[in-house]
């Protein structure tokens, strides 16, 4: 079982703080972060698990904070640090990106997972789609300096839409509310030649619904009128067009 949850920001602040058992003292943060950055044994940083005092210290360090979960028991650290990476991903999930803006800014948020995912210091679900039903506060968007500067090449993900439903409708029969949720995503693929200049690009689109509306009504979806097919001022983009002219798509 896990003792303690706790989120350090780079300086050891603690932002987020989960006591399950009560048989770690509340002062494990700040042992942890002092052992963890004046690791004793070598130069290097301190392993992934360790122990002081008989308190056993798992971490990983991710998005510029670390999460540390604390114990007393023989647990799998495999099964810990694992689990400690899932809430990683369901913090991308929602918030979009893993940083202390983030996370300060979706305290509420992520304490109403926390009481989700872990119960009495065992771990429960951490799949997104199964904590969507339960979770009813709404993320707080934050994206990170480097993305919101533009930079020309990003191998970040932006947020994956785990957001309120664009149809909910709130049933007083006790019966499970209509709901469907809609995700636009899209993948530019580009290539450079050696001077730096884009020598191909291409944009991959896909729409992703999912219903969960009594009854499996029809869907339609109407896209906007102002989206168009190639470009217009291209050999390909102009057949597109008189080929629509003449209702062949």
């Amino acid at each position: 079982m896990i003792s303690q949850f706790y989120i350090l920001s780079s300086r050891g602040d603690v932002i987020i703080r989960k006591d399950y058992l009560g048989d770690v003292p509340r002062t494990s943060s700040e042992i942890f972060f002092r052992n963890a950055k004046f690791w004793k044994e070598g130069d290097g940083e301190a392993p992934p698990v360790f122990n002081v005092d008989g308190v056993t210290y798992l971490h990983i360090k991710e998005g510029g904070v670390q999460l540390v979960a604390t114990t007393r028991t023989n647990l799998s650290p495999s099964f810990v640090l694992e689990f400690l990476k899932r809430i990683c991903t369901i913090v991308k999930d929602y918030c979009g990106f893993l940083s202390e803006d983030a996370i300060r800014k979706n305290v509420v948020l992520i304490y109403e997972l926390l009481d989700e995912v872990v119960d009495y210091g065992f771990p429960q679900s951490t799949a997104t789609e199964a904590l969507k039903q339960f979770v009813v506060n709404d993320p707080t968007v934050v994206a990170p300096a480097f993305y919101l500067a533009k930079p020309l090449f990003s191998l970040s993900k932006g947020p994956t839409g785990v957001f309120k439903s664009v149809l909910d409708t709130n049933r007083t029969d006790g019966k499970r509310r209509d709901e469907i949720f809609v995700d636009v995503v899209e993948r530019i693929t580009c290539t450079f030649n050696a001077s730096g200049y884009v020598a191909s690009a291409q944009v991959d689109g896909a729409v992703q619904i999912k219903s969960y509306l009594a009854g499996n009504p029809p869907i339609k979806i109407k896209l906007n009128d102002d989206v168009l097919i190639g470009k217009r001022d291209a050999p390909y983009g102009r057949d597109l067009d008189r080929a629509a002219e003449r209702g062949h798509m």
